[in-house]
């Protein structure tokens, strides 16, 4: 009996001794949260996988894009930026990887971030012809002002924002006017989201500025029209996106690229686990929707959005991880 205890004892020793090893290879590490709700559910979630599943000691500092990439950039924290839209920082991302200081690991949303003029999926289904922005600029009744049935209308986003201004130079760009549209300012983000629900709610045509990955479009499907022209970089810079601009011409809007930021001492310390995970781990738009949307409509955290997303999704994340990994997730779940 004594020969067995022993042993027992030397096992979860041994066991111990490992999973000691195993986290102090990992350490300490810190995990941006940026502002957005896409952004505070995949930082949870590599919170609760690289503790759960790699033995870390994970925690959450809360940031924003221009902040934490810059930080990142200039002093190596904090270790992991999960959801980085770089092309808002392309001068300092560039200047932070050229001296050593940050990586990038992969893309969590390869799909990019997705930004246009957007009209409800039983709309586009109703009305197969109309793919692009100067397919939909034929007709205007279908899509009717509230104040004026006349024309037809296109619904911006607030005051402040990037892609209000972008939309209103589409506008002009694409000679909207003239072609009997009104340009609807919706006053706010709340304004926005109400107009869409309530064309939704009575199945009526809309158009108009919204982005993804969002809660909204994963209660709501909604269709992106394509632009009907290629992409042109130097016009972009050069007036779609100055409000002030007179004479922009029609264009396309970029697509968002969104990478995983890592600082590179970070990257130097810890196992190929880890990092193997940081770049396998990506979902798409369309699953990150329904995630965002399920949060909404029940008030739920980040923590709650991201333990949800590990209970239903087993098939997608069992995919990112070690098979190790994989059983103490699902165990701590």
């Amino acid at each position: 009996m004594k020969k067995l205890l022993a042993s027992t004892c030397l096992m979860f020793g041994l066991l111990g001794g490992a999973s000691a090893s195993h986290a102090a290879e990992c350490g300490s590490v810190t995990i941006a949260s940026m502002n957005w709700q896409s952004a505070e559910v995949l930082s949870n979630l590599d919170k609760f996988i690289l503790n759960e599943g790699y033995g870390c000691s994970a925690e959450i500092t809360i940031g924003d894009t221009v902040p934490t990439i810059t930080s990142m950039a200039e002093k190596g924290q904090p270790d992991i930026a999960p959801e980085a839209w770089i092309d808002l920082l392309p001068d300092v991302v560039k200047r932070g990887t050229d001296e050593g200081r940050i990586i990038k690991v992969g893309s969590p949303l390869p799909d990019g971030g997705v930004q246009g003029w957007w009209i409800p999926k039983y709309f586009a289904d109703a009305h197969p012809d109309i793919k692009t922005i100067p397919d939909l600029l034929k007709h205007p009744d279908l899509f009717p002002d509230p104040e004026d049935a006349s024309k037809g209308a296109i619904f911006n986003g607030p005051q402040g924002w990037g892609g209000t201004v972008v939309t209103a130079q589409f506008y002009k760009g694409f000679e909207a006017q003239k072609a009997g549209w009104d340009l609807i300012d919706t006053g706010s983000a709340a304004g926005l989201d109400g107009s869409i629900a309530k064309a939704y709610e009575r199945k009526e045509g809309w158009v108009g500025y919204y982005w993804a990955p969002t809660a909204l479009l994963g209660k709501y499907e909604m269709v992106k029209l394509d632009y009907g022209v290629p992409h042109d970089a130097a016009e972009w810079k050069r007036c779609n996106t100055v409000a002030e601009c007179p004479d922009p011409e029609p264009n396309a809007w970029p697509i968002d690229t969104i990478v995983t930021l890592v600082a590179k001492p970070f990257s130097e310390k810890v196992g190929p686990e880890v990092m193997d995970y940081l770049q396998k781990r990506s979902w798409s738009n369309e699953t990150v929707n329904k995630l965002m949307a399920w949060m909404t409509d029940n008030q739920a955290s980040g923590e709650e959005g991201a333990k949800h997303f590990l209970e239903e999704n087993e098939a997608i994340w069992s995919k990112w991880v070690s098979p190790e990994a994989a059983e103490k997730i699902k165990s701590a779940l």
